[in-house]
């Protein structure tokens, strides 16, 4: 067997699964191509595993420790995927900046930056009392 064809399928795969993480913004499209880009590790692994002609098989147990790791990695994944996609309402990976925590000083800072705020008041009203707003000069 030639060691090119499947180095050569390996490496389309590879480069797929890199352009789906760098380009994608939903979060399960990103997962899916990570596990394109084990599965084309995992096919360089057994390639060169047959084509040395390993007697202890090294390249297929680590293509069996790599599928479990990436089961688990699958499984762990989705579930953050959904837990965001319920308290967000999407899993576009651009939002989930928004999900990060502020330094407890970074939090004050903007507080004492901020205005005071009061009661809301009413459209047209206006809090001096010798001035009038346009909804009141208009009626």
């Amino acid at each position: 067997m030639h060691l090119a064809y499947p180095a050569v399928l390996a490496a389309l795969l590879f480069c797929i699964g890199l352009y789906g993480v760098l380009a994608r913004r939903n979060a399960i499209l990103v997962l899916m191509s990570v596990e394109l880009m084990l599965n084309a590790v995992n096919l360089n692994l057994v390639a060169f595993d047959v084509w040395l002609r390993d007697t202890l098989h090294s390249g297929q147990a680590l293509t069996l420790f790599t599928i479990a790791i990436a089961a688990a990695e699958i499984g762990i994944g989705l579930a953050i995927v959904l837990a965001v996609y319920r308290n967000r309402g999407s899993s576009d990976i651009d939002r989930l900046r928004d999900t990060a925590e502020t330094d407890a000083a970074d939090a004050e800072s903007d507080s004492a930056d901020a205005e005071p705020r009061g009661r809301a008041e009413p459209a047209g009203k206006s809090t001096n009392a010798g001035t009038t707003t346009n909804a009141e000069a208009t009626s």
